[in-house]
């Protein structure tokens, strides 16, 4: 179909990129090129909820025949917000926390064709348990990624079962892009659809 709009991901993210191209999408990648929103002050549905739509708006204001997909992941401990670190003290700290605990990721993804005036928003939520580990352990862990760029200074994709007892829901989505949901959303609104395998 020669009419089916072309795909962007608004996201520097290359587990973004890998989510999306291992289900078959042809896309390309675009940095939004915005400073998010870290006031974790703020619910975190409405926090990632906006730092989506910003990026997705940046983007598809460039691109206004594209489909946009953009995307925030944040980390809810009780009632505490976990974003990137901002340092390898504050990583090794978030870790801590989080460890022999259960939390919550969240995932807003914002869809947008700007010529069409389309705007799809979604939320997904999944529950991910941690193991117990020795200090000694988390610094092995922390050894074998990089915790900078990542909510919650942790991986799952990335040695993940080193320090994660059980995932309830998505596991997409804890990587970074529920692709349940954003493949839906993508064939029901926009057409498209990944190659067939």
């Amino acid at each position: 179909m020669t009419d089916v709009p072309f795909l962007i991901l608004a996201s520097g993210s290359p587990r973004r990129r890998d989510l999306l191209t291992e289900a078959g999408y042809h896309f390309q990648v675009e940095n939004p090129g915005i400073e998010e929103n870290e006031d974790t002050s703020l619910p975190i549905r409405q926090l990632t909820a906006e730092n989506a739509r910003d990026k997705a708006a940046a983007v598809a204001a460039r691109f206004p025949e594209a489909v946009v997909v953009a995307a925030d992941t944040l980390v809810l401990l009780g009632d505490t917000v976990l974003s990137k670190p901002a340092d390898r003290e504050e990583a090794t700290q978030m870790l801590a926390l989080l460890n022999g605990r259960s939390h919550d990721v969240f995932t807003a993804v914002a869809l947008r064709h700007a010529r069409l005036g389309k705007a799809i928003d979604l939320t997904v939520t999944t529950a991910v348990h941690f193991k117990h580990l020795t200090p000694a352990e988390q610094a092995d862990y922390h050894a074998r990624i990089d915790p900078m760029d990542k909510a919650g200074a942790y991986a799952a994709q990335d040695h993940g079962a080193l320090i994660i007892d059980r995932i309830e829901g998505s596991l997409s989505n804890v990587i970074g892009l529920p692709m349940e949901e954003v493949a839906a959303a993508l064939r029901e609104h926009f057409g498209i659809t990944p190659d067939p395998r």
